[in-house]
């Protein structure tokens, strides 16, 4: 029965691409699959995915990432420094808006409405939660939802009001790239994976092949981001897991947390809106940079919207990558001071 239910999944995904590329539709691989498992999971249709692939998704676009880590990149710190100093601060307004939007207008419980406030990772933000006492369905739902608005709005302001395409080339065919450079980055993927889950890394699939890009990228070992098709690969494993995040949803929770986290992902896109000025104003950085890095989505599905949209990839994950950190070993501090308070 599993497997007849994964396999109608991906059929599900596989022909919501297909429609959304015969359409014309911008990231037909990304937004295809999430469309149609969406839709599906919302109507009740049983899904169900597999984690490694998810995983494997996520690994692929770390070695694209810490491929980006070269010596130009590290000579840019210095002009990173002011917006990377901003982080804290973005995060601190979030918290401060997302914590009584949650629990004075939605009625959330203390716990519940601090974690769904937290702009960190899916899983650790609702694992912390889980700990503390808070609801996990109701974090999982808002969190789900936060990404989901999130990828959905920022192709869409970068198409209507930056005036992109979305098609800027993600990496090179299989075929053109060195066999011996296609299986260091295979061999990469699984090291920087597991090495990764063994060492207690934070989002160890994408993080761990990350770090180990990047060091061999510097020492000049790897010279090539992951081929075009691994790229597209990860955009539909990624864009299946945000619509089967809905699965099982009921009409009660779709009133009252997919609402929520519908209308705090709007708030949260005006706040990033508010830094990605400030931070032009002080950074001088390019607005497209600025405005991905400020964008609270999450890492993978940013790094995806960052490739395809031709901007500096190491530039946007360094900054998410800092609030991310930022919030992973702040919030649970954070979160005992507040709630006794």
């Amino acid at each position: 029965m599993r497997i007849w239910v994964v396999t109608k999944t991906f059929a599900l995904a596989l022909a919501g691409a297909g429609l959304f590329q015969l359409l014309g539709l911008p990231l037909p691989f990304l937004f295809g699959p999430m469309a149609t498992c969406l839709l599906a999971a919302l109507a009740g249709v049983r899904l169900e995915g597999v984690a490694p692939l998810s995983d494997a998704a996520r690994a692929v676009l770390g070695i694209a990432v810490g491929a980006s880590v070269t010596p130009a990149l590290l000579g840019q710190v210095p002009t990173m420094a002011v917006t990377l100093a901003l982080i804290p601060a973005y995060v601190a307004v979030i918290g401060l808006v997302g914590v009584p939007f949650f629990h004075r207008l939605c009625g959330f419980d203390r716990v519940t409405s601090y974690y769904a406030a937290m702009p960190g990772g899916f899983q650790d933000m609702v694992y912390f939660g889980q700990q503390a006492g808070g609801d996990v369905r109701a974090l999982a739902l808002i969190h789900a939802t936060r990404v989901l608005i999130i990828v959905t709005l920022v192709p869409v302001l970068l198409v209507g009001v930056g005036g992109l395409s979305l098609d800027a080339p993600t990496g090179v065919p299989a075929a053109e790239l060195p066999a011996g450079q296609l299986a260091l980055m295979v061999a990469v993927g699984l090291a920087g994976w597991k090495g990764g889950a063994r060492l207690g890394l934070f989002g160890p699939a994408i993080l761990g092949p990350l770090i180990l890009a990047a060091l061999l990228t510097l020492a000049g070992v790897l010279q090539h981001r992951p081929p075009a098709e691994a790229i597209m690969a990860a955009q539909f494993f990624i864009g299946t897991g945000i619509g089967l995040n809905y699965r099982g949803v009921t009409l009660a929770e779709l009133r009252r947390d997919v609402a929520a986290g519908a209308a705090f992902a709007l708030l949260l896109a005006v706040l990033a809106g508010a830094f990605t000025l400030l931070a032009r104003a002080l950074g001088g950085a390019a607005w497209l940079e600025l405005f991905l890095s400020f964008a609270p989505g999450g890492q993978a599905e940013m790094a995806v919207l960052a490739l395809v949209a031709g901007a500096d990839l190491g530039f946007v994950v360094a900054h998410h990558l800092g609030r991310i950190l930022l919030v992973i070993a702040g919030a649970p501090v954070a979160a005992r001071w507040a709630l006794r308070r």
